[in-house]
């Protein structure tokens, strides 16, 4: 299938992004309704954070993840549902007290990150495989939880999505391979552009597909205007490939997107220098996925 690729679409992401375009899915019906379209325009995979309703930020409350969930089931639309294990490692501190904690910390245990992929049983969840700088904030993501929710993933059957933001975060993915928490083929997400994560540039990536294991599935994106750009260069260097409103809101300058139109901009990029896209069908089987609900 190498003339195909998986294209996973991100629809809606955590970040203050509500603000700035009125089409960012909040609500449950919202999301699920962006899982449909952007299934509808060709992707073969679903990201899914969820949001608060009330204020648009980012969470992980289990009856939210319930409802997305249960409208995409329930609508008939074939997509793989990728789970966020995202959140609940945020710490913000206070900028003149880093001993202080402030509003926005958000530090949950391995179990509590996981409940809604132990209830729900989605076919992939993501694993952010380590600690970084986020904007002016914090991400934690110890060695030691990510082992328990690898472990986790492992005995429901939830073929992770090792996220990885810079070449240390590789080796804490390849310890969990070798640790026997990841079974069968790894997949990793190669996550850039991010502050202050790898660069979106060529050398980047090459760099850090070449720290991959052999047997390696992978994708990679790049966040705003370089989305479009890493759609051609991930399938060029052998990857699979991600768009959606979590990365980027525009389809052009000043020109608001839908997550179908930015789905529909990648399939005819992809078309243009000679790939298809995977079906779910045929993510499911290059992946080796095991079908839910």
């Amino acid at each position: 299938m190498r003339d195909k690729v998986i294209l996973t679409c991100a629809v809606t992401g955590a970040g203050d992004t509500v603000g700035k375009h009125p089409g960012v899915p909040v609500t449950p019906g919202q999301i699920a309704a962006a899982c449909v379209e952007a299934a509808q325009a060709g992707a073969a995979i679903a990201h899914v954070h969820v949001r608060d309703p009330k204020t648009g930020k980012g969470g992980r409350d289990p009856a939210l993840f319930r409802e997305v969930v249960a409208r995409v089931r329930d609508s008939g639309t074939d997509i793989v549902l990728n789970l966020t294990a995202g959140m609940g490692g945020q710490l913000n501190l206070h900028p003149d007290d880093p001993s202080s904690m402030v509003e926005g910390t958000d530090l949950a245990t391995p179990a509590e990150r996981m409940r809604h992929v132990e209830e729900l049983l989605p076919e992939m969840c993501t694993l952010d495989c380590g600690s970084m700088n986020f904007a002016q904030d914090v991400v934690i993501n110890r060695v030691r939880d990510l082992e328990k929710m690898a472990a986790i993933a492992q005995r429901l059957g939830v073929k992770p999505e090792l996220e990885v933001f810079d070449l240390g975060q590789i080796e804490i993915a390849k310890h969990l391979i070798a640790a026997g928490l990841v079974p069968g083929r790894p997949l990793f997400q190669l996550c850039m552009g991010i502050p202050w994560g790898a660069p979106a540039t060529t050398e980047a990536m090459v760099a850090m597909k070449a720290a991959l294991p052999p047997n390696a599935d992978w994708a990679a994106f790049a966040i705003s205007r370089m989305e479009f750009p890493w759609v051609a260069q991930a399938a060029l260097l052998g990857g699979n490939c991600r768009v959606g409103l979590e990365d980027n809101l525009y389809l052009g300058k000043g020109q608001l997107a839908t997550n179908g139109q930015l789905v529909e901009r990648a399939v005819r990029i992809l078309d243009s220098i000679g790939f298809g896209v995977m079906t779910p069908a045929e993510a499911r089987a290059k992946l080796d996925l095991r079908k839910r609900g």
